[in-house]
């Protein structure tokens, strides 16, 4: 509807019903017919939310066209609160309201006694509002200190006293959350954290549909639909749902992480900040699949607790710190374009340390040397789906024979590709990685840095505490050409110190 269209007033929207216009629905039907026309229409559904077609969104799909009150549980990073508000999309672009009322009552059924007599005062000449459906969406963090005034409301002495009346009466309510969310969307995150009898306050809005008020007699008679997320890990670290609560919401739709590699680049080129204005920082392909195959390590890593989870969030700030260190060392010689590298990665540890709960053994280990281990099985696997079938063994030969080459990534690109020329065959490798011969020095130099890594984290080659390289153990068996993680065991593989000098030999 055009908005100079709408009635103003509420003898406008009497006239307008009867000459046909939609009168509106419950909260649930209204999305339930938005969405039947979405799906009639082959149009989006959540957009900006990747990798849950075939697993989540139907389940969310099949819970809003049965009118189910639902929750969406996962671990930490799995886009719940981001499903949640694109819920906001299956709502009318606006609804009619009595203007100043604060549950937003139906200027042709309030519920509630000051828009009952505001209607009974000025009848058809009522002027009415129209709220937007971005109005339409409340959403509450669950903490251990909300109360259940929050949530449901009280009574307010000051207004009764400004109003001459009596604490029984029902116009000295003041309303909570949930009424305040009448007639939209009202979210609860992380539900296991909101205290058991806050819980339980929450019985009758899911089941019949209406709440009471400190014991006031008149019940409120809400239209909500209601949406809850919880951690499977909060049950048992911080609180739990009760019993009859999961009872009584319909559906439990589990949530999960992105299953493939190609689901993980495309949420995380989505999410980080990779343009900078200033200087243009070119992040290659293979960097940005070794930052997101970190996150899946981390994920099958043993000394990593499970319960926690890996958050997607993970790779986004490595990424947005691989970006920001190629963007320093680019100024610094001052080259252009900034091209990331591989050595970038190991730059970004601030950014993963943080973002992983570590077992016992784990913790023994030290998260940064966890991490460091963990980029070392990422880069195994990358350069493995890039380097299958490559014959490396004239670079790797050279090394055999006790060639050395130092590789500074604190020089700049035209001294790097000077020291990788020294090693017969290895800038001719760089085409691999998708880098033609005549790229700019930047992205081959950083082409050259991903070989020799993926050389040393797959064993053909190995490397000194220092970073240096040189020729692999022979009494260490090489990997061999897998495509599966990296089993992390480098206990016999020197430590990975930030990101300073390489050797090769």
């Amino acid at each position: 509807m055009v908005i100079s269209e709408r009635p103003r007033t509420v003898g406008n929207l009497r006239r307008a019903v009867a000459e046909g216009l939609p009168r509106h629905a419950s909260v649930k039907d209204e999305v339930r017919a938005n969405l039947l026309r979405r799906l009639r229409d082959r149009r989006p559904l959540f957009p900006g939310v990747i990798g849950y077609d075939e697993t989540v969104v139907p389940h969310v799909v099949n819970a809003l066209l049965s009118k189910h009150n639902f929750i969406l549980l996962g671990l930490r990073g799995q886009a719940k609160t981001r499903l949640l508000r694109a819920l906001v999309d299956l709502l009318d672009e606006a609804i009619p309201v009595v203007p100043g009322c604060e549950i937003h009552d139906d200027p042709l059924q309030p519920l509630c006694a000051a828009c009952r007599a505001r209607v009974a005062a000025e009848g058809d000449s009522l002027p009415i509002g129209w709220l937007g459906r971005e109005d339409r969406y409340v959403e509450k963090l669950a903490t251990p200190d909300v109360t259940i005034a929050d949530m449901l409301g009280d009574i307010d002495p000051i207004k009764a006293a400004r109003g001459g009346l009596q604490l029984g009466d029902e116009l000295t309510m003041h309303y909570g959350l949930l009424p305040r969310a009448n007639r939209g969307i009202f979210a609860i995150n992380e539900l296991p954290d909101l205290a058991g009898k806050i819980q339980v306050g929450l019985f009758n809005i899911l089941q019949e549909g209406d709440v009471q008020i400190k014991g006031y007699p008149v019940r409120l008679r809400l239209d909500l639909l209601m949406a809850f997320t919880a951690n499977p890990e909060d049950y048992t670290a911080r609180g739990k749902i009760i019993t009859p609560l999961k009872d009584r919401i319909g559906s439990e739709i589990r949530t999960h992480y992105a299953t493939t590699r190609h689901q993980a680049l495309a949420i995380t080129q989505q999410e980080a900040w990779t343009s900078r204005k200033e200087l243009a920082v070119t992040v290659p392909e293979y960097v940005r699949e070794v930052v997101e195959e970190v996150a899946f390590q981390a994920r099958a890593e043993r000394r990593i607790d499970k319960r926690s989870g890996v958050s997607q969030r993970m790779p986004i700030t490595v990424l947005e710190n691989v970006t920001s260190n190629a963007e320093r060392r680019a100024l610094a010689h001052a080259e252009s374009p900034a091209v990331a590298s591989i050595g970038d990665v190991y730059a970004a540890l601030p950014a993963m340390t943080g973002k992983f709960e570590l077992e016992y053994e784990g913790e023994l280990r030290g998260a940064d040397q966890i991490a460091r281990e963990l980029i070392r099985a990422a880069v195994a696997n990358v350069f493995v789906g890039y380097f299958e079938n490559v014959d490396t063994r004239s670079v790797v030969d050279w090394f055999d024979k006790g060639g050395t080459v130092q590789f500074d990534e604190t020089a700049s690109s035209a001294t790097l590709l000077s020291d990788a020329s020294r090693v017969p065959g290895l800038l001719d490798l760089t085409h691999h990685a998708g880098v033609d011969h005549r790229a700019d020095a930047p992205t081959r130099a950083a082409a050259v840095g991903f070989i020799l890594e993926g050389l040393a984290a797959t064993k053909r080659i190995s490397r000194t505490d220092d970073r240096g390289f040189q020729a692999a153990d022979t009494a260490t068996p090489r990997r061999g050409r897998q495509q599966q993680a990296p089993d992390h065991d480098f206990d016999d593989l020197p430590s990975i110190p930030g990101s300073k000098k390489k050797y090769y030999n």
